[in-house]
């Protein structure tokens, strides 16, 4: 079996920008303790479990919100890559609170969007998936109202707006490509005058470019990247929609089983971006002792 490591792979940079931003902060002895980050910093249990050596708690729930009023006073809080809403950030200055908002960049420039959309008087047909804190943050820019969210086609009947309402359709970042674009011509057709606004990063693109591209040449790819990374699931969705290739995502290399490979003579392996290097290192390590056998 021959093992292909797909680039690129692993850690964007807004993810590494969080990472060192939480490190930093927890170096830091004049920051008051204790330490919380309001959800997971980014999704991957192990970059978790590497902040709580560095005394970094993790608040972890759907609301940041909530999240936020379990901060006890004169804490610090972190806000994760994925952003947050006004109404988080509003609270914690309210709370007196030492806070620090390690938002990815992409996820920011969304944010802008839909602030001037909003004040131009747009409302915001926001495609994302449902319980992931980005769209939660992303939404909060927008007053009640102003903004629903599509997590498939079928969604779309539900979408209230007028048909005279100006709307400006704006994407999560970490979506597949080729699944948002049906769900866009799908929306077009009810609102044919929306806005488009495609804000998938290039970290996002690239992955699954290279996923789809290299999977044309192997019998099956390997993803890594935990459960809850929706970067990493889009992953395997890409691969196996538009590749037409099987694909299966492990969290860690304990996860593997040498009899998914009988018969496998390619297998290509990628990670998503908030998956540590390390850990897809070991998997591809383990995946070519399965090669020798």
């Amino acid at each position: 079996m021959h093992v292909v490591k797909i680039h690129p792979r692993g850690y964007c940079y807004g993810v590494v920008d969080a990472i060192t931003m939480a490190k930093r902060v927890a170096q830091d002895p004049n920051i008051p303790r204790p330490i919380y980050v309001l959800g997971q910093i980014v999704h991957n249990q192990h970059t978790v479990l590497e902040l709580e050596s560095y005394g970094i708690r993790t608040l972890d729930g759907s609301s940041r919100l909530e999240l936020l009023d379990e901060v006890p006073e004169g804490s610090t809080v972190i806000f994760t890559a994925h952003g947050i809403s006004p109404a988080v950030k509003s609270r914690a200055q309210e709370r007196h609170l030492t806070f620090f908002d390690a938002t990815c960049p992409d996820v920011t420039k969304t944010h802008t969007l839909i602030q001037e959309k909003i004040r131009q008087g747009y409302s915001i047909i926001y495609i994302g998936t449902k319980g992931h804190p980005e769209p939660e943050g992303a939404m909060g820019e927008a007053p009640d109202g102003r903004a629903f969210l599509v997590t498939t086609i079928a969604d779309v009947d539900n979408v209230p707006f007028e048909a005279t309402t100006p709307l400006a359709i704006v994407t999560q970042t970490t979506l597949s490509q080729w699944d948002t674009q049906s769900i866009i011509e799908t929306i077009l057709v009810k609102y044919p005058h929306a806005e488009v606004h495609n804000e998938i990063c290039l970290a996002t693109q690239l992955r699954q470019e290279a996923a789809v591209q290299i999977a044309k040449d192997v019998e099956m790819v390997v993803v890594v990247g935990d459960r809850r990374s929706n970067n990493s699931n889009r992953l395997v969705e890409v691969v196996e929609q538009i590749a037409h290739k099987p694909s299966i995502r492990v969290e860690s290399v304990g996860d593997l089983r040498e009899e998914w490979f009988d018969g496998v003579e390619t297998v290509g392996v990628t990670a998503g971006s908030s998956t540590p290097s390390r850990i897809t290192r070991e998997v591809i390590k383990r995946l070519e002792t399965f090669a020798q056998n």
